[in-house]
């Protein structure tokens, strides 16, 4: 597998590990695009800050995304309006619409070279059943005072049936600006990398912040690290999930369209374009599915891989990656005070596949609560609301996953014998009466792990694609070595050897 972004950019500098005890004004946990727009506008106005990392700055999700800057997040604002009325929706889309304003102000004051570009947005359709919907969108956004236009022809290889089109949106190469708000700040913020926190502590100062070789000492807290890690008492693990999407990067040898799409609903395809190496590739993303459910690679990058053959025959694939997404359960980010018991300390995460705009959003709406400034979109966002949850089947769908998974999945014996699982495979078999997890990689060799979340003990799932063991219940993976790979679990799993 490789990954467009992560490998298609120059890295300056390289980072240390934690390794002796610091304090600080604010300790951010988490250095993707959230983490460090804090750090960024923090450390700008003077703060002390240490940003500690678990892995790479932007190696996770903010690397694998098709780094779209939008406001324009599907069809929307008409479920926005009919769930919490114009007013908040207003508010929902003039914040996104700032952060495509500050993202740019930010590049253009710290000269940041990457490949930013302003393109128009377009939520299309090619299915007649789902054409009034376009036209609900494009009436519900002009409800709300913004130019958006309903229109039938676009650069794409095929014919549409219409489309909700919003002018001024933008794309560019997530890692060159994240390094590039790094280069900014490298003076004067401290980042470590390789450094997992394992626990967050209150004491009479703020917090400690513990990892395995040091402590952090902080007024402040802000946790970007995508999935909230901290089980109580925010109980994010109640109210979100995540799930995974696919993206390839082909050279279509052919000119390209100008312009992002998506399509309107599910089968979801993303379109977008990228200058790569003086070369202009096609990134084509979809196939989406709850983390922890099982996909292999003819539902994955076998659908989008057709799709680019289908257009563009002679086309080449020279990039495939996924990524996981966070999804709160009424469709909005949770940004602000983690939880009313734990004062300064803040989060943001939920942002459902609109991370660059919604990353710069809710670091506004932090720095602000921490300076004691109103924040005029706050209110949207509130990682604390108690509001009645819009989408009860998704709640009960989560609930019945979790207690399935935690409960019941475990009492079931396994049909999966050891000798049916094939080279390069993995799957979960009975041995003296424990549920094991087995992978055999393509010389035979067994790894062999307790296939149970180190988060809240649901049972895993083998991912076929990308060799892994991923929660179905909140979206925790780790290889199949047992390493754990994203949160919110934070540990490894047990292993066994069984050779």
């Amino acid at each position: 597998m490789h990954f467009l972004w992560i490998e298609t950019f120059d890295k300056k500098h390289d980072f240390e590990k934690l390794n002796s005890d610091i304090s600080c004004d604010i300790c951010i946990i988490g250095a993707g695009i959230f983490g460090i727009t804090c750090a960024y506008y923090l450390t700008k106005l003077g703060f002390k800050v240490v940003v500690l990392e678990r892995d790479e700055i932007a190696s996770k999700t903010t690397g694998h995304t098709t780094a779209k800057i939008t406001s324009q997040h599907g069809l929307f604002y008409s479920y926005l309006i009919k769930a919490f009325g114009l007013s908040y929706a207003k508010a929902y889309l003039d914040a996104n619409e700032t952060a495509i304003k500050n993202i740019k102000e930010i590049i253009d004051k710290e000269n940041i070279s990457c490949d930013f570009s302003y393109q128009n947005n377009f939520i299309y359709t090619t299915n007649s059943e789902d054409l009034q919907s376009i036209h609900d969108e494009v009436s519900a956004v002009q409800a709300l005072n913004f130019p958006c236009e309903f229109v039938t022809n676009t650069g794409l290889p095929f014919e549409i049936l219409g489309s909700c089109m919003f002018k001024n949106q933008a794309q560019f190469h997530p890692l060159k600006y994240v390094y590039g708000l790094v280069d900014s700040i490298y003076d004067s913020c401290k980042i470590f990398t390789h450094t997992t926190v394992n626990d967050i502590r209150q004491n009479k100062n703020g917090y400690i912040g513990y990892t395995n070789n040091a402590k952090v000492n902080s007024k402040y807290v802000i946790l970007a690290s995508h999935y909230p890690f901290l089980k109580i008492p925010g109980f994010y693990f109640l109210k979100m999930y995540q799930a995974s999407s696919y993206l390839i990067a082909v050279d279509t040898k052919k000119k390209l369209f100008d312009g992002m799409y998506l399509t309107a609903k599910s089968p979801t395809f993303s379109f977008r374009t990228a200058q790569i190496d003086g070369k202009e590739l096609l990134l084509i993303g979809g196939a989406d599915h709850k983390t922890g459910t099982y996909c292999n690679f003819n539902a994955s990058y076998g659908i989008l891989e057709k799709l680019a053959k289908t257009y563009y025959p002679n086309c080449n694939v020279l990039y495939r990656w996924n990524t996981r997404d966070c999804i709160s359960l009424d469709k909005i980010p949770y940004i602000g005070s983690y939880s009313r018991y734990m004062p300064n300390l803040y989060v943001g995460t939920g942002f459902q596949k609109w991370g660059m705009t919604s990353s710069n959003v809710a670091a506004n709406i932090i720095v602000d609560m921490i300076c004691g400034k109103e924040n005029p979109y706050s209110f949207v966002f509130s990682a604390t609301r108690m509001k009645p949850i819009k989408n009860i089947n998704e709640v009960k769908n989560m609930v019945v996953q979790s207690a399935k998974s935690v409960v019941l999945d475990k009492l079931n014996p396994s049909h999966l014998k050891f000798d049916e699982i094939k080279l390069n495979s993995g799957g979960i078999v009975e041995i003296n009466g424990n549920k094991v997890g087995i992978f055999k990689d393509s010389r035979g060799k067994i790894f062999a792990v307790k296939p149970v979340c180190t988060h809240l003990g649901c049972l895993l799932s083998w991912n076929d694609v990308d060799k892994t063991w991923d929660c179905p219940c909140h979206g925790s993976r780790f290889d199949f070595r047992g390493k754990n790979l994203y949160d919110p679990a934070i540990k490894n799993l047990q292993t066994y050897d069984i050779e």
